[in-house]
């Protein structure tokens, strides 16, 4: 495993670089990896390592790119929109010359649509919004402060809104709220993995055993 880096689109024009995780021995099979979002992407950073990992000893070369506003990033969070996101990791399996794409968790929703895509568990940008919700208004109440969702989802929506830490802007929130991802990827549902999703931990956790059963599965269907 290597640090790289990759040519990211601006909105305006040009480009910046952004930093990617790869195990990149040039060989034929290429696999882009969208991580999970926010907070659910923390927990289970080093569970997708490790299934890349897998993958390098099947022969496949993976790529990890970070999303414009996250992790390395230099870029601000607030001033990106889904689809600054999508077009950035349209160009990073673009530079990695990826044939194939796995999306995890939010990662789905940015799935770049040229490639052939699996889809590991899915979620709607709804339902992350709206946990991302709840941590914040349990948060305030433990502060002493008292707020619904309705009031967040109105301030959202005109001023943009940090949630989970992580500060969106108002075309962000507007425009991923009702973002699904696409049909025509394969779903690898979280019960062909076993137990239960790292995501669902308080703090970021691995599984030995659900890392072997993805890299599998994902082999198996890049080698037929």
């Amino acid at each position: 495993m290597t640090p790289s880096s990759w040519p990211c689109p601006l909105p305006g024009g040009g480009t910046c670089e952004e930093f990617a995780l790869q195990f990149d021995a040039g060989r034929s099979v290429r696999l882009l990896v969208v991580p999970a979002l926010f907070d659910e992407g923390n927990r289970m950073r080093r569970f997708t390592v490790e299934v890349m990992r897998r993958l390098d000893a099947a022969g496949i070369d993976s790529f990890l790119p970070d999303f414009p506003g996250c992790n390395e990033s230099l870029q601000a969070l607030e001033a990106q929109d889904p689809t600054d996101w999508l077009d950035a990791m349209t160009a990073a399996a673009r530079h990695f010359n990826a044939g194939h794409v796995l999306g995890i968790r939010g990662g789905c929703l940015f799935t770049p649509q040229r490639l052939p895509a699996f889809h590991y568990a899915p979620v709607k940008a709804a339902s992350i919004l709206r946990q991302m919700v709840r941590a914040r208004i349990l948060a305030s109440r433990e502060a002493g402060r008292e707020e619904n969702r309705e009031q967040l989802a109105q301030i959202a929506l005109a001023d943009g809104i940090a949630l989970a830490g992580y500060s969106l802007g108002a075309d962000f929130y507007r425009q991923f709220e009702p973002m699904t991802a696409d049909d025509d990827a394969v779903i690898v549902a979280q019960d062909r993995l076993g137990g239960s999703g790292l995501w669902l931990r308080a703090e970021p956790d691995e599984n030995a055993a659900q890392a072997d059963a993805l890299a599998a599965i994902l082999a198996s269907a890049l080698a037929s």
